[in-house]
């Protein structure tokens, strides 16, 4: 399909005119003399554009701007300056795009210049291939789960393909293969939602390219590229402009990718995707290449769009608005796909994904390699991101540097955060032992449930025998927090909410308003009675990316503390209530309830003892979930009496609607 210029049969006007469009935008431009010190990406898609679009359309000019571009990318002595020259993402974004164009335009480049250019890929190609096998166990050689391998290899494929160098394409074949096995098969991406849209359309490249070249379909391989599309889809925020943010995320306007988009509804029939594609295209596009920080960007994909759309796939609108990707331990739950509606998203993994943490492990031990590169992971177990009516209130830090759990909504103990932490490589060289887990899932039937177990992500001096947070969204979109901590010696327990804006106290000391524009949320702190509560800026700086040194960002995040006496034991119990004039929740046996116009929605909990005991409820069980005109929930219950009445008997754990529980006698 790439390499052919064939895409699937029927009507493309808009991809074709946003090909041609592309093609052109950049005739005003000068090509540069010498290398500037920003990244050089861009000029790949700079060739690649007019040669597809002369290849389309025949007219001779977009040759000529295809001539022009070739000849100022093949008259730089190295591809990249800032970093690494010739042996990352600017070699590799250049060997894709300038292949392409050589194998698109063929005899029709004047012949000087195309003995210049095949000359100038074996050069760079080379250069790529030998620092590859000499830092083989290292770097993005091996990294298996991180963007730089996938782009770096797929560009040295392109170029081995179209040039004939067997050792290239074998060599990023097999570490293809190796990728495809060890990507989780949930289709999860720990680096996060900026980089899952940067990288992933490469994977995709180099499978076309595997199976039009060698006719091998490995899209099936592992699992990943078949499911990673729902990964992306429930890590978008409420209306689809934005995304979460977990991980190193630039901005949240950066998440965007509709070639990708229409690969995955091509190739594995995914109507949602061929929708979001065409949502993007009608209405988001534009503010997308605009707002976005990450370079080249959505217009860089335009012959990639035009290849990969499939105009017989039907867009199908998403409707299952929970979802849970088990190796990122990534609960997603949302009231809704309008752009008004609430939505959370909430994690818990070692770094990685358990998938990538356990493996890396095994590479260590037996081959003394490092293969995780975790320069893109945040020390984020626990930590939660919360939009309502439209704005961020409860909100990830985005991009730093020195990465801090302090960035991030979660836990202190004695002012300190997760062994590791202030430094870029968050986990690297960490001890094994260092895993976070979230267990007791629940994602159905408007409920979401699941507990963070994250004491061993914290310094071993500090003694943390067990730190839990559970997060449950009721149906209306509320938020309950309960975290529960002990260690060996009297420690100080910090809660921590970072938000875009000051949040500010209202009626008594346990209630805080949290605003973001017009949207509003309702912050209530059930427990602890004798925490101290205080707020203020947080500032966080970063250069996400070491190609443009000259790029820096500063953010400002909001940070309230509530810190607790020191002790060896603290229970946390805290509420969100988006909207509303004031909080409704209360305290009641077992747990909060909440008024609604609905009715009551009343969550019980018991993640630890696993014992419900009220004068309505009787549960062995961690959680009993009950909202109006619903069917009541359960999460790990063996034993349930609701009214006196008993409605589940079960020997195993049983997380679901009771409704569909085992019974030994039934509720009238």
């Amino acid at each position: 399909m790439l390499l052919s210029a064939t895409p699937p049969a029927g009507p493309r006007p808009h991809q074709e005119r946003r090909l041609l469009d592309e093609a052109a935008r950049h005739r005003a431009l000068a090509p540069p003399s010498r290398h500037p010190l920003a990244s050089i990406t861009w000029l790949g898609p700079a060739a690649a554009h007019p040669a597809l679009a002369y290849r389309v359309t025949g007219d001779r000019a977009h040759l000529a701007e295809a001539e022009r571009w070739i000849a100022a990318a093949v008259g730089l002595p190295h591809w990249g300056r800032a970093h690494m020259p010739d042996h990352d993402l600017d070699a590799g974004w250049l060997l894709h795009g300038l292949s392409l164009a050589l194998h698109w335009l063929g005899d029709e480049l004047s012949p000087d210049l195309g003995d210049l250019l095949r000359y100038k890929l074996l050069v760079q190609g080379r250069r790529l291939y030998e620092f590859a096998v000499a830092t083989e166990g290292r770097w993005w050689s091996s990294s298996y789960w991180q963007n730089h391998n996938w782009i770096c290899y797929a560009g040295l494929a392109t170029a081995g393909y179209v040039l004939g160098r067997e050792a290239w394409t074998q060599r990023a074949k097999d570490n293809l293969g190796r990728v495809l096995d060890l990507l989780p098969a949930d289709g999860s991406h720990a680096e996060g939602v900026v980089y899952w849209r940067y990288g992933v359309p490469w994977l995709a490249i180099h499978l076309d390219l595997l199976q039009e070249c060698e006719g091998l379909d490995w899209w099936d391989r592992g699992g990943f590229m078949s499911h990673t599309f729902d990964f992306r889809l429930h890590q978008s925020a409420p209306g689809f402009a934005e995304q979460t943010g977990h991980g190193d995320c630039h901005d949240r306007r950066s998440g965007h990718s509709t070639a990708l988009y229409r690969r995955l509804a091509a190739r594995f029939g995914i109507g949602e995707a061929q929708w979001l594609a065409d949502l993007v295209d009608r209405e988001l596009f534009d503010d997308e290449a605009e707002l976005s920080g990450v370079r080249p960007g959505i217009r860089a994909e335009a012959y990639l769009d035009h290849l990969w759309f499939d105009p017989s796939v039907r867009p199908v609108p998403p409707e299952r608005t929970h979802a849970y990707f088990p190796d990122l331990g990534l609960l997603a739950a949302r009231t809704g796909w309008d752009a008004a509606a609430t939505f959370v998203s909430f994690k818990a993994a070692p770094g990685g994904g358990h998938q990538a943490w356990e493996t890396s492990a095994r590479h260590r031990a037996e081959q003394g390699w490092e293969t995780l590169g975790c320069g893109h992971h945040h020390p984020d177990a626990g930590s939660f991101v919360l939009v309502s009516q439209g704005a961020f209130l409860a909100v990830d830090e985005g991009y730093s540097n020195r990465k801090q759990t302090a960035h991030h909504s979660l836990l202190l103990v004695d002012g300190q955060g997760f062994a590791g932490e202030g430094r870029y490589h968050v986990y690297e060289d960490l001890p094994q032992e260092h895993r976070a887990l979230m267990r007791d899932v629940l994602a159905d039937g408007g409920w979401a449930h699941g507990t963070a177990e994250i004491a061993a992500m914290y310094p071993p001096d500090l003694g943390v025998r067990r730190l839990d947070r559970t997060l449950v969204c009721t149906p209306s979109g509320r938020l309950v927090l309960l975290d529960e901590a002990a260690a060996d010696a009297p420690r100080e327990w910090t809660f921590l909410l970072q938000t875009d804006a000051p949040t500010t106290a209202s009626g008594d000391a346990r209630d805080r308003l949290v605003s973001a524009g017009s949207a509003r949320a309702w912050l209530r702190r059930l427990a602890p009675d004798d925490a101290h509560v205080a707020s203020g800026p947080t500032q966080v700086a970063a250069n996400p990316t070491s190609s443009t040194p000259e790029l820096s960002i500063t953010r400002t995040l909001h940070t309230l503390r509530v810190t607790t006496p020191a002790r060896e034991r603290a229970r946390f119990l805290t509420t969100i209530e988006p909207g509303g004039a004031a909080p409704t929740a209360r305290a009641v046996p077992g747990g909060v309830a909440f008024e609604t116009p609905e009715g009551t929605e009343t969550v019980l909990l018991a993640p630890a003892g696993r014992r419900i005991e009220t004068p309505e409820v009787t549960a062995d069980a961690v959680a009993v979930l009950l909202a109006p005109g619903r069917t009541p929930y359960v999460v790990g219950a063996r034993r349930v009496l609701l009214g006196g009445q008993q409605v589940l008997e079960s020997a195993e754990p049983f997380t679901g609607p009771l409704a569909a529980a085992p019974v030994t006698a039934v509720t009238p």
